[in-house]
């Protein structure tokens, strides 16, 4: 009886969540291998390939990966964690063996756009599987866990792979990421059959059928018809979410180039850059977590969102090389305020019974952001120098932190 006590108060470390996030991990590793190290460099000096190109074959994996995210959350309302995981973890498989053995530019767009595809289901599940588990007590503490998971495979892919690769020693890096992949697939297999959604339920085939024999607009409406029933929130919350990740994506394709071209760092020196934003948000993501169950959100998303445009606005301003390693730390430390208490935010505007539809939902929005993002930086970038992307992620960040005070919040994160 004891034990069982324990194990309730340690939901954290149960296998469920345990598989979850290693998927999430070993997933992001092999992404972040993959598209920040490894085929940049590669379609260029190995496939000949253009800038242009690469940068579409890297577009196709994020919209692969947005558009299917909302039906894959109401897939998983339906059918479980199982079966909507290990399917899209058998296409990033797939999608990693074409990657890896092709020399054609069309195959290796064709097998970032699978990739994307494939790891679709990879948020949504792990999301809607490890909030439930929490309960509303801890959505602030496991959201914190879940994002340190995702930081370190995707911080941690492409340090390693650079190791690997040395001197153009693809096939080794390759190997790699296919056994990472095989690593996943077993994991995988391991996920309980029915979860979420299904309230203890079994799917029947003429269920199955039912739907199959549904129109896709009559599933469209049938589906937008749920997440309308489902949710009370703020209207202000589905603009708020677009720009959360509208600020974040105005800076991912102009920070290697603002440390290439206007610092002239060399790769170690960029190298520590990240690593000086990076590794103190995901160092501060559990205990900020855990405060933030335990106060409440509201001061968090204001100290966050406060830290985060106070350091854009001013960050290419800045000529010290230390005081810019200390803007990034502070950053860090601002996004390591901003993501737990957001995300309980987002989480406790959705019905335990409809988490996978409705985080879905969520999740499509917020990729909205990442993909309009990184269009409106190349521009700013071309047309109003440098200084543009990061003035325009700072004003972003100063409206997200006056539209939050318009949102209703729960008293410490619990479900209205």
């Amino acid at each position: 009886m004891l034990f069982m006590e324990k194990w309730g108060k340690n939901r954290l470390f149960s296998p469920f969540v345990m598989e979850l996030l290693i998927i999430m991990f070993v997933v992001e590793f092999v992404k972040g291998a993959l598209l920040l190290t490894i085929l940049p460099v590669y379609m260029k000096t190995s496939l000949g390939a253009s800038a242009f190109i690469i940068g579409w074959t890297l577009a196709a994996q994020y919209i692969g990966d947005n558009v299917l995210r909302t039906p894959v959350g109401w897939i998983i309302d339906k059918l479980g964690y199982r079966t909507t995981m290990l399917t899209g973890v058998l296409m990033t498989f797939v999608a990693v063996i074409l990657i890896a053995t092709t020399a054609q530019i069309s195959w290796m767009i064709l097998g970032c756009a699978l990739l994307g595809l494939g790891t679709a289901p990879l948020w949504p599940c792990v999301i809607t599987g490890t909030t439930e588990v929490a309960g509303d007590d801890g959505k602030a503490t496991i959201m914190s866990v879940v994002y340190m998971a995702w930081l370190s495979g995707v911080g941690l892919g492409p340090v390693a792979i650079n190791f690997i690769v040395g001197e153009n020693h693809y096939s080794s890096a390759f190997r790699l990421l296919i056994g990472c992949m095989t690593v996943v697939v077993l994991v995988a297999l391991m996920l309980p059959r029915r979860e979420a959604g299904l309230q203890g339920k079994s799917v029947t085939k003429a269920e199955i059928k039912s739907v199959s024999r549904t129109s896709f607009w009559q599933r469209v409406s049938v589906y937008l018809s749920e997440v309308r029933r489902s949710m009370n929130v703020s209207p202000l919350l589905f603009p708020a979410m677009f720009a959360q990740t509208f600020a974040l994506g105005i800076l991912t394709p102009i920070l290697t180039l603002y440390a290439k071209e206007v610092l002239k760092l060399s790769s170690f020196q960029y190298s520590m850059f990240l690593i000086a934003g990076g590794a103190v948000t995901v160092i501060c993501l559990v205990p900020m977590g855990k405060i933030v169950d335990r106060i409440g959100i509201r001061p968090f998303l204001v100290i966050g969102f406060s830290l985060s445009a106070a350091v854009l606005l001013c960050f290419t301003f800045a000529k010290s090389m230390l005081l810019l390693y200390v803007l990034v730390a502070v950053l860090g430390i601002g996004y390591a305020f901003i993501i737990p208490s957001w995300n309980a935010l987002i989480a406790s505007a959705i019905p335990p019974e409809k988490r996978g539809a409705v985080w879905g939902f969520f999740l499509t929005i917020e990729g909205l952001g990442m993909i309009v993002g990184p269009i409106v930086s190349g521009k700013l970038w071309d047309v109003y120098g440098y200084h543009a992307p990061f003035l325009m992620s700072g004003f972003v960040l100063v409206l997200l932190l006056v539209l939050q005070m318009f949102i209703s919040i729960p008293k410490k994160g619990m479900v209205r």
